[in-house]
C-alpha cells in the first residue's frame, strides 16, 4: 500500500503537492483557528484527489473539530475522521489523535491539554495492536524542536516504545520535516508548512503488511 501523508496545511492546501497512492493521511491543522468555512473547505479539496482512502485527524488549529466533533465528521464527508477511534483498513489497524501538549500563550489551543496526567490519559487510550499511529503532536525529542526547545511530548513517546506501531504519522511543528526509523519505528513528521511562505510537499512512503 502506498501512503500519503502530510499536515499543517493551515487553509494552503490547495498549493501542496500530493503524490498518487492508496491512502492519504492527513495529521491535523487544516485551519488558522476559525470555523466551518475552513473544514468545508478542506473536504471540497479532498474531493479532488483520487486516493481510495482518506484519513484526517485535528490540530491545535482546528477549532470546529474540538468544539463539535459530529458536525467535523458530517463536513468531511470525503474522509474517515479519527478523534481517539480507529479504523481498520486492508488489515492495518489505524488509530487518530489530535492532542498537543499546551504550547504557548500566543498558540490556537484546539485539543491542547497540560503535559502529565490529563494528556497522558488521552495516550493510555490508543491500542496496544496499533499499526499506524496518527497524532497532530510529535513524541518528545523527534523533528520536535523549534527556537531551541523540545516541544513533543514524553508521554507520548513512552506510549508509542510501549506499543511499537509499525508507523508513528505526526506534524504540529513547522521547523521539521523527513522519515526517520528508530528500532523497528518509522516516525514521520509530514508537516507542509515551512518558512518564508514555502508549502512542502506531502510525503509518500510504502506500507508492507
Amino acid at each position: 500500500m502506498k501512503i500519503v501523508a502530510f499536515s499543517d496545511t493551515h487553509t494552503l492546501h490547495q498549493k501542496v503537492e500530493i503524490p498518487d497512492g492508496d491512502l492519504l493521511i492527513f495529521a491535523g491543522d487544516m485551519s488558522v483557528c476559525k470555523t466551518s468555512q475552513d473544514v468545508t473547505g478542506f473536504n471540497n479539496f479532498l474531493k479532488t484527489l483520487p486516493h481510495t482512502y482518506k484519513i484526517v485527524v485535528g490540530g491545535n488549529h482546528d477549532h470546529l473539530l474540538a468544539s463539535s466533533p459530529e458536525l467535523g465528521q458530517e463536513l468531511l464527508q470525503d474522509a474517515i475522521y479519527l478523534q481517539d477511534s480507529f479504523t481498520i483498513i486492508n488489515g492495518i489497524k489505524i488509530y487518530g489523535s489530535p492532542w498537543q501538549p499546551t504550547f504557548n500563550t500566543k498558540a490556537c489551543d484546539a485539543f491542547a491539554l497540560p503535559r502529565g496526567k490529563a494528556i497522558r490519559e488521552k495516550w493510555n487510550l490508543i491500542p496496544d495492536d496499533t499499526d499506524i499511529l496518527i497524532t497532530h503532536s510529535p513524541p518528545c525529542g523527534i523533528m520536535d524542536e523549534d527556537g531551541g526547545v523540545s516541544h513533543g511530548c514524553s508521554d507520548l513517546l513512552e506510549r508509542v516504545l510501549q506499543i511499537k506501531p509499525r508507523v508513528h504519522i505526526f506534524g504540529h511543528i513547522h521547523n521539521h520535516n523527513g522519515i526517520t526509523n528508530i528500532g523497528k519505528i518509522r516516525f514521520i513528521n509530514c508537516n507542509v508548512k515551512a518558512k518564508k511562505g514555502i508549502v512542502r510537499p506531502a510525503l509518500a512512503f510504502d506500507y508492507y503488511s
